[in-house]
């Protein structure tokens, strides 16, 4: 025992050094991650590029077409989208941009819709960049042999091995010949299984290509979310030619589906220490020359125009022609007094159904009135049961108390309407501030407020009481006959006669038609 007891204090020693080392690196390697966190990779610097997208609404134009794009086949440009193919059979179409992109980092964001009634769909729809325009071909509407890259969705199964809907990306360099049978798998440089076919939203795909890395993204469709993108492939050294033509393309089989793109965005990407040209620079000097003589041209047509108008017009010579548009604040106060004319309107259409129904409640309780005063002369009125008395007579005080609330009720639509009265006069004499047009809003809406507490009260007076359940309306005497007994008799004897006229015709009819035969 007193070995060991002497032995402990090394021991201890030990594992405290040990300890303190794996302490020291430790804290070490946590400043070494977080050094390297604290310097992410930046991201590139994003342009849009207009002249290589199209997007709705008033995407057509007069002429049918797509500003900086060409539609060639079946394909019908709309305005808030590009039917690529509608769902008819053996259909195929495809669109293009007109110029070639000529920078080398880019990123295009795809909005489109395949929607069909069938299970199955077909063919696909496939994106395109390309040396060359594709303009028409067997590979989704596309040429075959391309130059460039394919990102394909297929929503066909060729193959049978039940891998579709899937989408493919496929490289060529326009030699290869795209394999059909096998739906490109034996081409592929990347593909995923997703089902974009008959979705509640549009579905979303997003195609990076930077520095020589191809990423593709895709949105399911289920969610309006524009940035809820999933990774679906990447392609890594991937070389694809310095310019070329972006395009969409469609194909419909046996089966068909209607591919819509709703948009085709495309975006420059640069690295993010250098800074993309000004758009200015990219503008040749001769279309530069051209539109700066194009604006002096409409410049000078412009003053022209003013001069005329000056010499036509010679009492409008010295006045701004701000004066001639209507200012924010002058278009505030005419939507207010606008808005005053209209509750008017209904103001004014409420206080004569009020006046109907006084004069109606006005009726009743005189009619009352001259039965209870019938009653009471009568002789027998002595037999009148008191229940009956106290129910007449708490009817006709409901009555009264109904005069009395709809009389007050028209006191205050009068109120209103004298009040938005003063508020037009004292407008149309010399304008009115905003904080007057509030205030006299203010009342107008607490005027409103309390005739819809007093006819909600009305109503469930004359609920809760029960006088208006004995009140009951005249029965409706019995109508006279409009068919006499003696008419009744004369047009069934002469329906019996005709009845019986067709069936002598009918059995002559058969027995001519039998000795013919």
């Amino acid at each position: 025992m007193a070995v060991s007891i002497a032995q402990r204090p090394s021991a201890n020693g030990r594992v405290l050094i040990i300890t303190f080392l794996t302490t020291v690196i430790f804290h070490c390697s946590v400043a070494d991650i977080a050094a390297g966190a604290s310097t992410p990779e930046e991201l590139p610097h994003r342009r849009f590029e207009y002249k290589y997208s199209f997007k709705g609404p008033h995407l057509s134009q007069t002429d049918g077409g797509v500003p900086f794009w060409i539609h060639t086949g079946n394909a019908i440009p709309g305005a808030d989208q590009v039917r690529i193919t509608p769902s008819l059979r053996s259909q195929k179409g495809s669109v293009w941009t007109k110029n070639k992109v000529n920078f080398n980092h880019w990123e295009a964001e795809v909005t489109f819709r395949v929607s069909g009634r069938g299970r199955m769909g077909a063919d696909g729809l496939a994106v395109w960049f390309t040396s060359e325009q594709g303009l028409d071909g067997p590979v989704y509407g596309g040429a075959d042999q391309w130059n460039g890259i394919g990102i394909f969705f297929d929503s066909f199964d060729n193959d049978g091995k039940k891998n579709n809907p899937a989408i493919v990306v496929v490289g060529n360099n326009g030699k290869l010949v795209y394999d059909h049978q096998n739906d490109g798998t034996t081409q592929s440089l990347g593909t995923c299984l997703r089902d974009f076919r008959n979705k509640p939203y549009p579905v979303r795909s997003k195609i990076t290509y930077y520095q020589k890395t191809l990423t593709v993204m895709i949105n399911n469709g289920f969610t309006p979310d524009r940035d809820d993108y999933e990774f679906c492939t990447k392609v890594d050294n991937m070389v694809l030619p310095s310019e070329g033509f972006f395009g969409i393309s469609a194909a419909t089989g046996g089966l068909a589906d209607d591919h819509d793109v709703l948009s085709f965005l495309l975006f420059r990407l640069s690295e993010p220490g250098q800074q993309p040209p000004p758009p200015e620079s990219e503008i040749p000097k001769e279309e530069k020359d051209k539109y700066q003589e194009e604006f002096q041209n409409f410049q000078q047509e412009l003053d022209k125009k003013k001069e005329d108008f000056q010499k036509e017009h010679p009492e409008v010579q010295g006045e701004p022609i701000e004066d001639f548009y209507e200012s924010v604040n002058d278009r505030e106060i005419r939507q207010v007094f606008e808005g005053q004319n209209r509750i008017h309107l209904e103001i004014k259409q409420l206080n004569r159904q009020l006046a109907m129904i006084l004069d109606e409640q006005r009726r009743y309780v005189n009619v009352i009135t001259e039965e209870v005063a019938k009653k009471g002369t009568n002789a027998e009125s002595a037999q009148l049961d008191t229940t009956g008395q106290q129910q007449l007579g708490s009817v006709i005080t409901t009555q009264q108390e109904v005069l009395k609330n709809l009389n007050e009720l028209r006191n205050s639509f009068s109120e209103s309407l004298k009040q938005i009265g003063s508020t037009q006069h004292q407008a149309n004499a010399g304008g009115i501030g905003t904080y007057e047009t509030i205030q006299h809003f203010n009342d107008i809406k607490e005027h409103l407020h309390m005739v819809k507490r007093d006819v909600e009260h009305l109503v469930q007076r004359n609920a809760q009481n029960p006088a208006e359940k004995i009140m009951k309306c005249p029965d409706v005497p019995p109508m006279p006959t409009c068919l006499a007994t003696l008419h009744f008799v004369i047009f069934i004897v002469v329906q019996s006669v005709l009845f019986f006229c067709y069936i002598m015709y009918k059995s002559q009819q058969e027995a001519a038609a039998k000795k013919f035969f």
